[in-house]
This record gives structure tokens, sequence and C-alpha cells, in this order.
């Protein structure tokens, strides 16, 4: 049976939606505890094939989570090693970037630290305005962010931002994180849940290859040269096309109103659509 025996977690699935609920009180720090967890939870997302788009929320109204635990950080040998390796973060992180379906951030409460990188690895990020903060205090107490924020950071608002929230370790709220490039939308709060909900509703009605296709075309634009990911962007598209599935819903849309004045109006036919099981 899965998801069982968390402690820091809740889980809640319906309709390809899986809604993971933070709940390790009283901030949500990102300690050994839970970032152990984390790393399981996000192993069985990876390898459930019921889910194609899961929502990270927290059930603190303060804190989506706070930031990695410090004792954790300081227990760090002094010794530096020379050989290369990820931290558990940056796992983490790199498990839902690369996993082949949709990962959502919904923060409503403060998200510093290690808690902004977690929110930084999803797919997508939502904040609640008047609520939701972000923000790097790493560098005032010395230390350098080290579960991927300098390298997402400056991918999604540019490098001069990037070293505005890293160097200047201020909070940055929901709406000045929209602007920057920090989260997809800020929202009014009572907004928040019900947007969130139907996107993902939504994102996870369509098939699962084609969720998976798009997104390993749309990493590979994001983070390779332009060449590589058009090849693979052609490449992604070919296979998508290929699927038995795609050709079945092709024909649903044209008979739908698919290409007809009517139907192109508002792409009503895409509500007429079979859902996806």
């Amino acid at each position: 049976m899965q998801y069982v025996d968390y402690k820091y977690f809740r889980t809640r699935f319906d309709s390809g939606v899986a809604f993971v609920t933070i709940d390790h009180p009283p901030i949500n720090l990102l300690d050994e505890a839970l970032s152990e967890e984390f790393d399981r939870i996000g192993r069985e997302i990876e390898d459930d094939e019921s889910v194609r788009v899961v929502v990270f929320q927290s059930a603190l109204p303060d804190f989506f989570v706070a930031h990695s635990g410090l004792g954790r950080v300081g227990s760090v040998s002094k010794k530096v090693s020379n050989t290369r390796s990820f931290r558990l973060t940056q796992t983490i992180g790199e498990r839902f970037r690369n996993m082949p379906k949709v990962s959502i951030a919904k923060v409503e409460g403060r998200a510093r630290g290690g808690g902004s990188e977690i929110a930084l690895a999803m797919d997508m990020r939502f904040a609640a305005i008047g609520k939701a903060v972000f923000g790097h205090p790493e560098v005032a107490i010395g230390l350098v962010p080290g579960g991927g924020a300098t390298q997402r950071l400056p991918r999604l608002m540019g490098r001069g931002r990037a070293l505005e929230v890293i160097l200047g370790c201020g909070d940055i709220p929901a709406e000045l994180a929209e602007r920057y490039g920090y989260v997809n939308r800020a929202l009014p709060a009572d907004e928040l849940t019900p947007f969130v909900e139907e996107l993902a509703h939504r994102i996870a009605s369509f098939p699962a290859h084609a969720i998976a296709h798009a997104k390993a075309s749309v990493d590979t634009g994001a983070f390779s040269s332009l060449s590589e990911g058009l090849l693979v962007e052609a490449r992604e598209s070919d296979l998508s096309v290929a699927s038995g599935v795609t050709q079945a819903r092709m024909a649903e849309a044209l008979k739908a109103g698919a290409e007809t004045y009517e139907g192109e109006l508002e792409m009503a036919y895409l509500s007429k659509l079979s859902p996806m099981k």
C-alpha cells in the first residue's frame, strides 16, 4: 500500500491529482525528518501511474516551508570533500523537475531558504497576496543557498534580480515575486485554492503521455541550447502524435467542433472530450 507511515504529510487523491499537505509544526522546518519524508514521497509520486499532477500545500497558515534546519546544515563536516555530490534538497527538487508529471507549489505563508528551494523546484508556483513571502537569508549568516536557488532563480528572473534576492536577504512578498518571475501568479488569498485546484484538475484531465512529452520538451528549451531544444521538441512531438490515445482524441476533437468557426472561438470542444482514466 502506498503513502503510509508519513508523520509530516497528509495526502488526498482526486481524478489524477495528488494533494499533499505539509504538516510539521510549528514552522514546517526542513529538518532531517521532513527532508527524509520529502524524498520518500517524491519517489512514490514518481512511480504512481495514477497521479498526473501533484499539488504541495501547507497545513500551517504562516509557513509553507520555513527553511532548512540550521542544525542539519551546521552538522556538515568542516572538511570539504573533493568529490562533488548533490545535496539532498537538490536531489528532491530534481526528482520533481524530471518526473513525467506536473508539480505545483501553492504557497500561502513563508517560503524561505530551503523552503523557497522546494517551491522553486516545482514546475509551477502560485502565491497568496498578503500571505505568501519568499526569500533567501543564507548569505546574511555566512551561507550560500545549497538546494538549487543559485541555479533556478537566475533562470526565472535573470542574474540581477537573482543577486538582489540572494545577496539582499530580504523578504519578497507575493506581488513582487510575481513581477520578478519568482512565481507564476500572485492571487487574492480567497482565489488561490480554487484557481490551483481548477488548473491541476484541468491538466490531469489530459493524456499522461502528452503531459510528459511536453514537459520534457520545455525542460530542454529552458536548460539547453535552442538548437538542441528544437531537436528534442521535434522528437517529443512525433512521439505524442504516434500515440493511439492522441489519434483517438484528435478525431474526437474534430467531431466536437475543432477547426470550426464556432468551436474555435472559445475552444469549447475541449470540455467535450472524454475524461482520461
